[in-house]
């Protein structure tokens, strides 16, 4: 089977909620490839703690690229103790310029407790607006989500698992089996 005929990953929703002094990563469990779940119990969140620092990470795409990417931004990490915006933005520069990290497909969405960022293999770290970044086949829908419940009085986690909640219901790769790590700010 080719490349172009590979029905390609499908399945990941994770989620990044910013509010009152906690951010909250969530992702679901699903795998699927073309039309078949082939899990539903997936962990796509991590807790980092290279050098003693606490990170949470996210990640949709394949796996072993994401694991792949993840050991690279311990080690960014490790080499900038404390500063997560100068690790992504480093992560971000080798996995656009690197010829075999440029053929990784994953992104991340990773926290400290006081930034939150989406790392792409374009080269980007963006830090969302509104204190809320999704990614994955349910992104949008988890955004969406968050986005309208993030004027309520609910919690960081309550937002992020209602968002997750709602993504499920409308994304059919998306399944309501959640791994969520919070982190304070």
């Amino acid at each position: 089977m080719t490349k172009e005929e590979f029905p390609g990953w499908h399945g990941t929703t994770i989620i990044g909620v910013r509010k009152g002094g906690k951010v909250v990563i969530a992702g679901d469990g699903q795998v699927s490839l073309g039309q078949t779940v082939i899990k539903g119990t997936a962990r796509k969140v991590r807790r980092l703690s290279p050098g003693g620092m606490d990170v949470v990470a996210g990640f949709a795409g394949s796996t072993a690229d994401a694991f792949t990417l993840l050991e690279r931004l311990e080690a960014k990490l490790e080499a900038t103790p404390g500063q997560l915006a100068r690790a992504a933005v480093e992560l971000a520069k080798d996995w656009r310029m690197d010829k075999y990290l440029k053929n990784l497909e994953a992104m991340l969405i990773v926290t400290d407790g006081k930034d939150l960022f989406v790392i792409t293999g374009a080269g980007d770290v963006l830090e969302p607006e509104h204190d809320v970044a999704a990614i994955g086949s349910g992104g949008n829908y988890a955004l969406a989500a968050a986005r309208g419940l993030m004027g309520s009085k609910k919690d960081a986690e309550t937002v992020a698992r209602d968002a997750m909640a709602i993504a499920a219901e409308i994304c059919v790769y998306t399944n309501g089996n959640l791994t969520v790590e919070a982190i304070d700010g």
